[in-house]
């Protein structure tokens, strides 16, 4: 049996703003954009026109979006 360990990708107790090149390992802004737009992606604050991405928060969404291919 394989033990799998969580790793953060994104410093937890960072929040990481539109434009912060660790983003682009999600998606563009443009992307981003548009899955804001259909309420899809990770948990954001929109605080005026500044959107703000907790490092927590891109963690929980980027777990469980992971993917393990089946062991042979």
């Amino acid at each position: 049996m394989v033990q799998i360990t969580k790793t953060n990708i994104f410093d937890p107790n960072r929040n990481y703003t539109l434009g912060d090149p660790e983003l682009d390992l999600i998606g563009t802004r443009e992307k981003l954009a548009q899955w804001r737009h259909r309420n899809y992606g990770p948990a954001y604050f929109k605080l005026g026109k500044k959107v703000i991405y907790r490092g927590a928060d891109l963690n929980a969404w980027a777990e469980a979006h992971r993917v393990t291919p089946d062991a042979v």
